[in-house]
């Protein structure tokens, strides 16, 4: 058998994606499994009790990611990775995440089963505390590997309920003892749902993702003066709400004129005092501005504080304007994209380039190593809901394109 013959076994797949999912089940078909649980430490137990099935030999490092290596003939060369996390929000699916990391699975599993042994070792990550829905920061593990924030400052988050990381991870028993990052990774592949429409939308099975929208988050505060709305004439009120409304509509007019990659939103709002004949007074908001390219998100940032200010004073109110997150555009890495583009076309599986607007751990480990990601539709588009849901096929479709770019970039080894 050449290698170019394999296909992965999607019933397993299939099976296995099933099997997780019965670990934090919800009642409406999604999971709750947030991460550094109980119910999460019984998840990392099965997927671990499966790699170890397979042959994989297994590491887990200070913040709790998890490595599953699959040896390769030139074990000294650095790994081809995959991977990806299996916490999940409170009201969350089945497949974000979890895809990724049992796809990698799956792709061992396969290259087991077919004798093939690859040129470069292959590993297999699950990152820890990707959602961030318990613990901040996001994308925590990768965030550590990559070194973009401190092993101290991970361990050191707590919860709503002021339990620390350092303590839950020897709690659920993965507090591990390898230093994080600091070695050499070849590449980094990533499968995903996509989280959008645009797959299927466009009736496309294979996304081929060349890089993350960059986003820059903001908190605002609106302040204008509490009056009763009686007695106070229209003309001389300094109506906050009023002037959050204004700064919504610029939200949105500055991504729509950077179309088609530019994305605005107001998520959160929330107006003082709350009473329905009191004029409010103050106003707290979030805005989230995202756009592909570095220099646009950057024009997008500079019209958002100049229409704070024009609101402002138009309006006789105070905007004060908080900037709480940036993460820069991140193009992929050229090779590896033009290997999963290669991928999807021998297999003939209708394909499109597309951008994540999304967060990803694949973000951080383009800082480390060359990284590419592969998508796949979800059922309309909806993801963070227990309702997200992917088709069988799409999913083998995305592991089979996996499995050949890993391949593609790991090399079969010559008998």
């Amino acid at each position: 058998m050449t290698t170019r013959t394999i296909s992965i076994d999607g019933q397993r797949l299939w099976q296995s994606l099933m099997d997780l999912a019965k670990i934090g089940a919800t009642p409406k078909g999604g999971n709750c499994r947030l991460a550094l649980t109980a119910l999460d430490g019984q998840g990392r137990d099965l997927v671990v009790g499966w790699m170890k099935e397979a042959g994989l030999s297994v590491r887990v490092d200070q913040v709790g990611n998890i490595f599953a290596r699959r040896a390769g003939r030139n074990d000294a060369l650095p790994p081809v990775m995959t991977g990806s996390h299996i916490d999940t929000q409170p009201t969350g699916g089945k497949f974000d995440g979890c895809y990724g990391v049992l796809a990698g699975l799956e792709v061992m599993r396969t290259l087991n089963d077919a004798g093939v042994q690859t040129e470069a070792p292959l590993e297999l990550a699950i990152w820890t505390n990707e959602e961030g829905s318990r613990f901040v920061p996001v994308m925590m593990g990768s965030g550590v590997f990559a070194r973009k924030f401190s092993l101290e400052t991970a361990l050191n988050a707590r919860d709503a309920d002021g339990k620390a990381v350092r303590d839950e991870l020897r709690a659920i028993g993965y507090a591990g003892a390898d230093p994080v990052g600091g070695r050499p990774v070849d590449a980094y592949f990533e499968a995903h749902i996509e989280q959008g429409p645009i797959l299927e939308h466009e009736n496309k099975v294979i996304g081929v993702v060349t890089g993350s929208l960059g986003l820059r988050w903001y908190d605002v505060v609106v302040t204008g003066m509490e009056m009763h709305a009686g007695p106070t004439p229209m003309g001389i009120r300094k109506d906050a709400l009023l002037a959050a409304s204004y700064l919504v509509q610029a939200v949105i007019d500055i991504a729509n004129a950077n179309q088609p990659h530019g994305r605005g939103t107001v998520g959160e709002i929330h107006a003082h005092p709350g009473s329905r004949n009191v004029i409010p007074g103050q106003v707290r908001l979030t805005v989230d501005l995202r756009h592909e390219d570095e220099a646009t998100l950057t024009r997008m940032h500079e019209s958002w504080r100049q229409a704070a200010q024009d609101v402002a004073r138009r309006h006789g109110v105070t905007v004060e304007v908080k900037d709480v997150q940036y993460f820069p555009p991140t193009p992929f890495d050229p090779d590896l994209v033009g290997k999963i583009r290669d991928g999807a076309a021998a297999r003939d599986l209708p394909r499109m380039d597309i951008v994540t607007g999304a967060g990803h751990d694949a973000v951080y480990m383009a800082a480390v190593a060359p990284t590419a990601m592969i998508f796949v539709p979800c059922k309309d588009g909806i993801s963070h809901n227990e309702i997200e849901d992917a088709r069988p096929d799409h999913l083998e479709a995305g592991c089979n394109v996996l499995l050949d770019a890993m391949l593609a970039r790991a090399g079969a080894a010559r008998p």
